[in-house]
């Protein structure tokens, strides 16, 4: 019986998708109440999350760990789907995506990630992030009579697939070598004299570098961002990227902390090669879900920066810094879910043409975001990357630091271009008034938070620094 209370907030949502389910059946034209539902299931997973005890527990032969840490990643996971799933309700229904699955795909998916944040073995792993990637396929495909789209699918589901097959082929490696599936043990039978280990440390790195779409595996980003619906744009653009971070600092500083010389280097390489490209391939790019995909390459990058540093104060930089990532992109897409005109959805930068002058609050919002996204102070971006880059220098990473600073700069100039043409430009016909609250309420609290953030940044690392990592 105690072992249920650790994990109430899986066991709700396994359950709740099965009468989901179940309801979407037996009623007709279904997806409205379908819809309210899943955010309400949200809504009361994220009160079991907080209700849990607070100690460190192992439970399931040592397979599941529940932390502050795992507790967190979580909290953030079912917050922002449940963000998600309010701002873009619109967009699904003008898109003629409002089938009842839709929602229950969102919260399997969910589920999938909340197993992958606190297992503690590569089995519970494996098992959530398959969940996780089945529902998210599915997701990208969902337009079904739209080419983007099931292209979009499609090329998701080759690639990540390989992906995959790739990080499976690293923990058999692994297991292989330290005869254990548990991270515990893999950390104890794992150390630098074991030479042949790094094969499957490479393999489940490049698995894991694929899920944050780390450079070179980030083929797949722009494509699957502009094919997909702009609601699972937003889903993509957000929600896994939580998951697959939280894994990959799990990983490193549980399992293979011990062989850190092996892989800090790889990390390093994956963290400049994402940030050069995610801040020079979006310049030439038209299109904003394009763009959004290769600036999340670049925040990826920064993101590992903290990672790679193997000490406690990079990764509670990584942690801070996903936080406001979060933040900052939910009022990015939020911004994007309002260029509409007579239910038609617009992607083009072009199409945001003297906005200021037709919709000034709505580029306020833009400008606050885009500001932020550069790292200019002394919004919440630029603290994010203070953080970051403090504990790079101060791990004496200056290579890294110099590097992470060069494309701070260069990537600047993308984000000035969009506040360049909203406020500058020519006005174009001006997009549609929105009235639903579920759009509007979490764009203003993102813009908020963003331009606040300076007042009490101290919150923020309170509570980060709380987490015990290792």
């Amino acid at each position: 019986m105690q072992t249920i209370i650790y994990i109430l907030p899986e066991l709700f949502l396994s359950l709740s998708i099965m009468t989901l389910l179940i309801v979407g059946v037996f009623v007709k034209n279904s997806f409205k109440i379908i819809n309210s539902l899943t955010i309400l299931c949200l809504i009361f997973a994220v009160a079991l999350v907080l209700n849990q005890p607070q100690e460190t527990t192992k439970i399931f032969n040592n397979s599941y760990l529940i932390d502050k840490f795992s507790m967190f990643m979580k909290i953030l996971i079912l917050v922002f789907t449940l963000f998600i799933l309010t701002i873009s309700r619109d967009y699904v229904k003008k898109n003629d995506i409002d089938k009842m699955e839709y929602p229950i795909i969102i919260i399997s998916s969910t589920l999938g990630m909340l197993l992958m944040v606190s297992s503690y073995d590569l089995i519970v792993f494996y098992l959530g992030l398959e969940l996780q990637s089945l529902c998210l396929y599915i997701l990208a495909s969902f337009k079904r009579e739209d080419e983007k789209s099931t292209e979009a699918g499609l090329k998701y589901f080759v690639l990540s697939a390989l992906a995959s097959g790739l990080l499976l082929y690293g923990c058999s490696l692994i297991y292989g070598f330290t005869g254990s599936t548990n991270f515990e043990v893999i950390s104890n039978n794992l150390d630098s004299s074991n030479k042949a280990s790094i094969f499957g440390i490479v393999f489940i790195i490049v698995g894991l570098a694929f899920k944050i779409s780390a450079v070179p595996f980030h083929m797949w980003t722009p494509d699957v961002y502009e094919g997909s619906p702009t609601s699972v744009t937003s889903f993509f653009a957000l929600i896994p990227k939580i998951a697959a971070l939280a894994v990959f600092i799990r990983f490193m500083y549980v399992p293979f902390i011990n062989v850190i010389d092996q892989w800090q280097t790889i990390i390093i390489f994956l963290s400049i090669a994402s940030m050069i490209l995610g801040a020079v391939a979006a310049i030439g790019q038209n299109n904003i879900k394009r763009l959004m995909a290769y600036s999340s390459i670049g925040h990826m990058g920064y993101a590992l920066a903290g990672l790679a540093t193997g000490s406690n104060s990079g990764v509670q930089g990584t942690i801070i810094y996903l936080t406001i990532y979060l933040v900052m992109n939910l009022g990015a897409f939020g911004c994007i879910f309002m260029m509409k005109r007579e239910n038609i959805y617009y992607e083009n930068i072009n199409d945001l043409s003297g906005l200021s002058k037709n919709h000034p609050m709505l580029a306020l919002s833009f400008l606050i975001i885009l500001f932020s996204l550069a790292g200019i102070p002394p919004l919440a971006g630029f603290f994010a990357k203070f953080y970051i880059f403090m504990a790079v220098i101060e791990n004496k990473m200056y290579t890294l630091a110099i590097i992470g600073l060069v494309t701070t700069v260069i990537s600047a100039f993308y984000y000035l271009r969009i506040i360049k043409i909203i406020y500058f430009d020519k006005p174009k016909k001006p997009f549609e008034e929105t009235y639903d609250w579920g759009l509007k309420g979490p764009l203003i609290l993102s813009s908020i938070l963003t331009l606040m953030y300076f007042i009490y940044p101290s919150s923020l690392i309170d509570i980060i620094s709380s987490i015990l990592i290792y």
